[in-house]
């Protein structure tokens, strides 16, 4: 082994290595770099597929960006980047032309069905990448925060609304005190402002980020108060203000993203929560 061998930084050559490389060197990339990062880690199928200039046109960049993000991540260049996010399609358990094959066979004559079987490979899809990234020590970090939470804040709009609507039933009949940060009179930023550091707040919000949802959780974040946030990118201005994060890659058909995996936590939450807090007041009834 040379010298070279020794000092020079191993570039990745999967996926996951990549990911954790791009978001350890996140807060010292120039700004146009962290842009089209940011953008390939939550549309990497988009990287994959995509030619240079319909990629720096979707990420809002210029075809060179692209470039030097390979070159500032250890690539010989562009292409040589791109093969890492098409080899992940080849090694993952639900490839893009696996869904080609499904949709296709699902077509034929009757288009309705061929609609309905298109959402829900997408929200198969979904469920299934959640259920193989998901870090339960994550999971257990965020019960362990709302557990303990006087009131829990749930913050969440356009897309992501029906998320916290869900969680408002759940916890209404788990008898957890919460307050949905949802008003028709528009008094939704002093709402927050009766949260204090005894609460807690799940707030949900995907690209293209819903600004008032930022605004929320950052006003609460500044507050000390503990955020989870259900988010889809290490670089969603969610994960840079919260205590603890589920990053959530959601599938889409047609340009329609699921909201399955997402789902799927927002149902778990609560029912873990009012668990964990059972288990505790048993424990102290027993002392």
């Amino acid at each position: 082994m040379d010298s070279d061998s020794k000092t020079t930084p191993r570039v990745p050559r999967d996926f996951e290595s990549l990911r954790s490389i791009i978001i350890e060197r996140k807060a010292n990339m120039p700004k146009r770099l962290a842009q089209v990062a940011a953008f390939a880690l939550g549309n990497p199928d988009e990287i994959a597929f995509g030619t240079t200039a319909s990629i720096a046109a979707a990420s809002d960049v210029q075809p060179s960006t692209l470039v030097r993000l390979a070159h500032h991540l250890g690539y010989e260049g562009f292409s040589d980047l791109q093969s890492i996010f098409r080899e992940r399609l080849r090694d993952r358990t639900l490839s893009y032309e696996e869904r080609l094959v499904t949709l296709e066979e699902a077509s034929g004559e009757d288009e309705d069905a061929s609609l309905l079987s298109g959402f829900i490979f997408a929200a198969s899809q979904s469920i299934n990448r959640l259920a193989a990234t998901v870090q339960t020590d994550t999971f257990a970090k965020a019960v362990d925060i709302l557990a303990g939470a006087e009131t829990i804040y749930l913050i969440a709009k356009r897309r992501s609304y029906p998320l916290t609507a869900h969680m408002t039933y759940a916890f209404s009949k788990l008898n957890i005190r919460h307050q949905i940060v949802a008003s028709p009179n528009g008094v939704d930023p002093e709402m927050v402002q009766f949260a204090t550091q005894n609460d807690a707040a799940i707030a949900a919000s995907f690209s293209p980020y819903a600004a008032d949802s930022l605004s929320q959780a950052e006003a609460l974040a500044d507050r000390g108060v503990p955020v989870v946030a259900i988010t889809d990118s290490a670089f969603s201005p969610l994960a840079a203000c919260a205590t603890c994060w589920f990053e959530v890659a959601e599938a889409d058909f047609a340009g329609f993203r699921s909201l399955s995996a997402s789902m799927a936590l927002a149902m778990a939450l609560p029912v873990a929560i009012a668990e964990r807090r059972r288990k505790r007041t048993h424990a102290k009834s027993v002392k």
